[in-house]
């Protein structure tokens, strides 16, 4: 789990250009999802999409399941939803497939989502990865969000990748070495670095914080 104060004196000691936007961003504030099958839905219905789009989907889809802002749903929930009201909340009919297959696989076992807090983050990606649509980016968003893992580092992460061009005031955009070596000094607090990374990109766009 996190240390949220030594990750963020590790990160202003190990990164002064990090530290300063660590001083504007303010307190690091990391949501969670502990409902961990909603949390991989919530993911599965995020990708690649611009956020706003993403927010919008996210929140018909829980209004599905419940009245005002609506609740995530359990597996055996979503496998009894409609298609017709799934596609109604905007989800795509491929993502359609994935949520489905994921709800399956939880609710007859095949993944065992209350044992994955007891693996190391390449085991849960491994494990997470043998579901239709989840990808690596899928499973670092988990690790992240749902179990708060101390050093998740997601290089293929867009808004990261922005940030880290704007930030460092980079002329190029950074490949996927270049994210990898600049995250090193940051370990082994990354998933820290990488939250107050999307924080820093937000408000260069006028988004509301995560």
């Amino acid at each position: 789990m996190l240390n949220t104060p030594a990750a963020v004196r590790h990160l202003k000691r190990a990164d002064p250009v990090l530290g300063r936007a660590i001083e504007k961003v303010g307190p690091f504030l990391l949501p969670r999802i502990p409902d961990r099958f909603g949390a991989l839905a919530r993911a599965i219905l995020h990708q690649q999409l611009a956020l706003k789009a993403a927010q919008s989907i996210t929140r018909r889809f829980c209004q599905l399941y419940g009245p005002g802002e609506g609740r995530l749903p359990t597996p055996r929930e979503l496998l009894r939803t409609p298609r017709r009201q799934l596609r109604s909340a905007g989800v795509s009919p491929q993502k359609m497939r994935y949520l489905r297959d994921l709800a399956a696989k939880a609710a007859n076992g095949k993944l065992r989502l209350d044992g994955l807090g007891r693996m190391s983050d390449e085991e849960i990606i491994v494990a997470l990865t043998e579901v239709k649509g989840i990808g690596r980016w899928t499973a670092e968003m988990f690790l992240i969000f749902s179990l708060a893992r101390p050093d998740v580092w997601a290089v293929d992460d867009l808004g990261l990748q922005l940030a880290v061009k704007n930030l460092y005031r980079l002329r190029r955009h950074p490949s996927e070495a270049k994210m990898r070596a600049l995250a090193e000094p940051w370990r082994p607090y990354r998933t820290a670095a990488a939250w107050y990374l999307w924080q820093w990109r937000r408000r260069m766009i006028g988004a509301a914080p995560i």
